[in-house]
């Protein structure tokens, strides 16, 4: 399918081809048109073309944490993950409509016609993949032109609710662009007196002909005002786009004692106090289109609020298309151009260069007949020399492409003696964009491709946590072998049922437990190869706070960072002692406030050599303090690795050191060599570490110490 795209480094528009998106918690729709909003893409799209420095200038918080990344993973590591982000295009659009072709939700039926929200799901693409509450049925006598105003149409309604208008009530609604002529119209449906401001003549005529009562610029705005309310305006909306404070100074002029003011557009907020003050008027920057809008619960796993949250995202989308219905809305009137979706790029041309004037810009979409079948996007061969690779290297297929994969594995495998195969991601865009990149045979949305393609016999996982076990168990049965990333599982069932996979199928199974890869480490474990004592080892990692709404915390995706991360440090000990955990006793935190229950923990684990070792894990330190520490104490002698950037050995007061300027060296070429090259992994490790990180749950959840045993999953 084809799909609009921006190129964040250069901020040019381009149209690829890309696989249809998989449906997941909604449905897929065949896109009839979506809506280009001119606001909110352009400001993206000048924000691409700006150089690193304007970028740089535009997101200082950005900077900040690129920055912090340099003192802890290095120069060269920090900047190959910005240039990474940079280097992923940005899917444009957020507002569409067309025909259901494939359904995993009980409301919607193959054949539906329906009008589709959100950034990153009613993008401007002939398939689009939306979540269910953010889907709605298109009535009857609605057309899938108009369907497509809808989210737009849905932002427009929030607006006019949070300014808690009545029957009767005069309404100020500044800035006459889309969203405002949307606004000024809702308000006529809801009895209201309107009067609409803008500078330009012309949106004045239209707003006037779409029932304005008043219309005015600035000149004369408030005898003009006065004339329609002696008092003031009981609500004032603006929907203007500008860094200047004149829209909301003009409102707390115009508002009346105690009325309200509604912020919907970008605009400067340098609100004057002592106007707003002495009318003890209320400001509300109105949140997008409704409540459930940034909430993971409501927009991706379809968990719909209660009624009497009486308008959410899609309540607000359901009553913007029954006012189309009623002609209350007329939206005729604002489409002024209409784009074949090939031709995209030069609508946006007509939106930055402003040769001709616009309001509504429509893309409209072919059916291509080829249905939701095409998962599969074959790639030609990149321009430059064609990778050597053995001719027995196997052929590598991998699944997922997040943030950890393209920053850390992915650009290793170019590299590597193995001959890439597909790859497999839940959208077209992250498919194709980064299988391109690193020269893959074919990108697709469907993983079971990778598992049934006879040429690939190594498979790499490196999804969301949640799909680890799933998909390892599916690559195992598939007769390939499996890298996966951590955690191998995120409860003991799914474990025991990896361990019976790869049993029965007797292929090579590896987890992401990079660190016991690295260089350092491999000269740690030397140090202290010969020791006469068990050894005494302290982990400690001084993690940040990761938001609470990252999918990380989510029970059903990411399990916790004790489960997510502190396998690492469990495995890493179990490296370097060489051996196995038998007995955990775990402390936390409780939670509050932002903290999450088993973010801040220590555990405390021993060993069957009678070592010990214990994990310090905290989000409540200093980023800028080095993030990871291990130190490990036996036979008279120390060792201590800093970020592993920074190794220091000492024994009978002698020390040596190293260290690594650059960049980290976290293991990820050498486990991924490992893993192609065909070296047997220590499984009964994984699996002991993976058990050993539910028995420190069970522990924090009991306060007593739980026995780590491998033959509850029958190992």
């Amino acid at each position: 399918m084809k799909q609009v795209l921006l190129d964040l480094q250069s901020g040019s528009i381009q149209v690829e081809n890309v696989p249809v998106p998989a449906v997941t918690r909604g449905v897929v729709v065949e896109n009839a048109y979506s809506l280009i909003s001119a606001g909110t893409e352009s400001s993206l799209i000048n924000l691409a073309q700006q150089s690193l420095v304007g970028k740089a200038k535009a997101r200082p918080d950005d900077v900040r944490k690129v920055l912090q990344k340099v003192g802890t993973d290095g120069p060269l590591s920090a900047y190959r993950q910005a240039m990474s982000r940079l280097a992923k295009p940005e899917p444009l659009g957020y507002s569409s409509a067309g025909t259901v072709v494939t359904t995993a939700s009980d409301g919607f039926e193959v054949g539906d016609r329906v009008a589709c929200a959100g950034a990153g799901y009613a993008v401007h693409a002939e398939y689009v993949s939306v979540p269910k509450n953010l889907c709605v049925k298109i009535p009857d006598d609605v057309g899938f032109r108009e369907a497509a105003f809808t989210t737009v149409g849905a932002i427009a309604m929030h607006g006019a609710r949070n300014a808690n208008v009545t029957v009767g009530e005069n309404v100020a609604v500044i800035g006459l662009g889309l969203i405002g002529l949307l606004t000024v119209q809702i308000l006529k449906a809801a009895g209201c007196r309107v009067i609409g401001i803008d500078i330009d003549p012309e949106k004045l005529a239209l707003a006037a002909d779409l029932g304005a009562d008043v219309v005015s610029n600035y000149d004369g705005l408030f005898e003009r005002a006065r004339g329609l309310s002696p008092f003031g305006a009981d609500a004032v909306i603006i929907t203007a786009a500008t860094r200047s404070s004149a829209p909301i100074e003009a409102a707390g002029r115009l508002v009346r004692d105690r009325g309200r003011v509604v912020v919907v557009g970008n605009v400067g907020m340098n609100v004057p106090r002592d106007v707003f003050y002495e009318k003890e008027a209320e400001v509300v920057v109105s949140r997008s289109y409704g409540p459930g809008r940034y909430d993971r619960n409501y927009e991706e796993r379809g968990i719909d609020y209660p009624i009497y949250v009486r308008w959410t995202e899609k309540r607000n989308m359901e009553a913007f298309l029954e006012l189309v219905r009623q002609k209350k809305i007329d939206l005729d009137r604002l489409i002024t151009h209409t784009f074949p979706l090939d031709d995209a790029p030069g609508a946006y041309d007509l939106i930055n260069t402003g040769k001709e004037r616009f309001i509504g810009i429509l893309l409209q979409y072919s059916p291509n007949g080829a249905g939701a079948s095409d998962t599969v996007v074959h790639l030609p061969e990149p321009s430059k020399q064609r990778r050597r690779v053995p001719a027995a290297a196997r052929t590598l297929g991998c699944i997922g492409a997040g943030v950890h994969a393209q920053s850390a594995l992915y650009p290793l495998l170019p590299n590597l003696p193995v001959n890439l195969g597909g790859l497999a991601t839940a959208t077209g865009l992250s498919a194709q964009t980064v299988a391109k990149k690193y020269g893959f045979a074919y990108c697709t949305t469907d993983y079971h491709k990778i598992l049934d393609d006879p040429d690939i016999d190594a498979v790499m996982i490196a999804t969301r946590n949640d799909l680890h076990a799933p998909m390892a168990i599916d690559a195992l049965r598939a007769g390939k072998d499996v890298f996966v990333e951590k955690p191998l599982a995120t409860d003991i069932d799914s474990l025991r049922r990896i361990v019976e996979a790869r049993n029965e199928s007797g292929r090579r199974l590896m987890v992401g437990f990079n660190r016991r890869y690295s260089p350092l480490a491999a000269r740690m474990k030397e140090f202290f190869a010969n020791r006469a004592t068990p050894a005494v080892l302290h982990y400690r990692v001084n993690a940040g706070q990761i938001p609470p709404d990252h999918w990380v915390h989510d029970d059903e995706q990411g399990s916790g960072m004790l489960i997510s991360e502190c396998c690492h440090f469990i495995d890493f000990m179990q490296y370097i002692t060489g051996a196995r955990p038998v007995q955990v006793f775990a402390r936390a935190i409780e939670p509050t406030g932002t903290l999450q229950k088993y973010d801040n923990f220590q555990a405390t684990l021993t060993f069957d050599d009678g070592s010990l070792g214990t994990v310090t894990y905290t989000t409540l330190g200093d980023r800028s303090y080095p993030k990871e520490t291990v130190e490990v104490f036996a036979g008279n002698a120390v060792g201590r690795i800093t970020d592993f950037r920074d190794l220091e050995l000492r024994r009978e007061g002698k020390a040596s050191r190293e260290k690594r300027w650059l960049a980290q060296e976290k293991g990820f070429a050498e486990e991924l060599l490992a893993f192609v090259k065909g070296e047997e992994p220590d499984f009964a490790a994984s699996v002991a570490t993976t058990i050993a990180t539910f028995a420190a749950w069970e522990s924090i959840d009991t306060g007593a110490a739980r026995e780590i045993d491998p033959g509850r999953v029958g190992l």
